[in-house]
């Protein structure tokens, strides 16, 4: 069978969240709203690229006029999978249904059988262990792991078990080599975590700490193929922007790229969208998650939207006949909510090719799976055994 798209582009605004999920109440996520609170906070919301791909059509927004005539297709997603973090919704998108949720030590830090085999390890004593922010916990005990060589350790609401590491007096390399150790210890039932992250800064005192782009997931694998492994059997390509290729622990994925920001991954899409090649380009772009949402900062959020419709505008003129578009979120993450936690939110799907001559709302689907399927569907693939999902390619005119 001949592919309709011969090349499809997956990008991924991570925690880009749309509005409580029904069930948001058992995660204590009622009334959470990223993209409708950002707009009600901030005082401009310049997006026309994704107005005119119906978002705003999706998504009433204060200071964003609905496209008279939707560019593309748009529906809002619902997570079928028990969670709300990163590698649940990445998964779910590629056909994994995940019904026992990751292990998580907000409220206890971890066990101290695990800290003490971590400190006999790596040969460092360990400060922090709690759930934290990122930089507020560098302003806290920095100074003391750099002075001392003692080795900050901390999670958050998350499934996650960060390490912080100064790249000019601990270096990267022993950063991640006691990452690896962590990695291998929470391999035990009891202690997984669905990541192990190094958070490389740099910095000598409180005040000037500065986490750098060469943050590093070290991620479970997932439990079974997805579509990224049927693809890569079949012979096509599959390039990864982004974390795609930690949360997938590489499996399924071709060819990958880093990004130092969200505008840097945008920047590689349209680099690659000037490539021949047939198959998937799945990018993610965090800054939305880690630079704004955990910082509860709705008015940087709006801005990254911004930066971002300006590249898809870049993106968009690129595309060609046979491609197609599909802009998604993983979960939400409502800066203006409580906590500094992931919340269970619908996410919106939009849908853009130039050779399509319908557009306008789809139906609300029950899980994520339904891009993965339409992407196996496009290029006559079937579902890995137990994936879930079914194609939208019928509705696509």
């Amino acid at each position: 069978m001949k592919n309709f798209y011969n090349r499809i582009f997956l990008i991924v605004l991570d925690s880009l969240g749309i509005g409580a999920m029904a069930d948001a109440d058992k995660f204590g996520d009622a009334g959470a709203d990223t993209l409708g609170h950002i707009s009600d906070t901030v005082a401009h919301l310049n997006i026309p690229n994704l107005a005119k791909l119906g978002l705003a059509s999706l998504k009433p927004l204060k200071q964003v006029k609905p496209a008279d005539e939707a560019g593309g297709y748009y529906m809002a997603l619902n997570e079928a999978s028990l969670g709300k973090d990163t590698m649940t919704g990445h998964w779910e998108m590629m056909g994994l249904l995940t019904t026992k949720p990751f292990i998580t030590f907000t409220d206890t830090g971890f066990p101290k059988e695990l800290i003490a085999e971590l400190e006999k390890r790596t040969g460092r004593k360990i400060i922090g262990n709690k759930s934290a922010s990122g930089t507020a916990i560098l302003d806290e005990l920095g100074e003391q792991e750099i002075h001392e060589g003692k080795l900050i350790v901390y999670t958050s609401a998350d499934s996650v078990l960060q390490i912080c590491g100064n790249e000019e007096t601990m270096g990267l390399e022993k950063l991640y080599h006691y990452c690896e150790i962590a990695r291998e210890l929470t391999m035990r039932d009891e202690w997984r975590v669905g990541r192990v992250i190094a958070r490389p800064y740099t910095g000598r005192k409180k005040g000037e700490f500065v986490r750098t782009s060469n943050r590093h997931d070290y991620a479970l694998a997932p439990p079974a193929e997805t579509v990224l492994n049927a693809l890569w059997r079949a012979g096509y390509a599959v390039v990864s922007v982004g974390k795609i290729n930690d949360i997938f622990s590489g499996s399924g994925i071709t060819e990958s790229h880093h990004s130092d920001s969200s505008v840097h991954g945008m920047e590689q899409t349209i680099e690659i969208a000037g490539k021949d090649f047939t198959g998937l380009c799945f990018t993610n772009l965090v800054d939305f998650d880690a630079q704004w949402g955990h910082r509860r900062n709705p008015v940087g959020y709006g801005e990254e939207i911004e930066r971002f419709d300006k590249k898809l505008g870049e993106l968009l003129p690129r595309l060609r006949h046979d491609d197609l578009l599909m802009i998604t979120a993983d979960h939400g993450n409502d800066p203006t909510f409580k906590g500094t936690d992931h919340t269970r939110e619908q996410v919106p799907l939009l849908i853009y090719s130039k050779s399509h001559k319908g557009n306008g709302r789809l139906e609300t689907q029950d899980t994520f799976a339904v891009t993965g399927a339409t992407i196996a569907d496009n290029f006559d693939v079937p579902l890995p055994d137990g994936c879930i999902g079914t194609s939208l390619m019928r509705l696509l005119k």
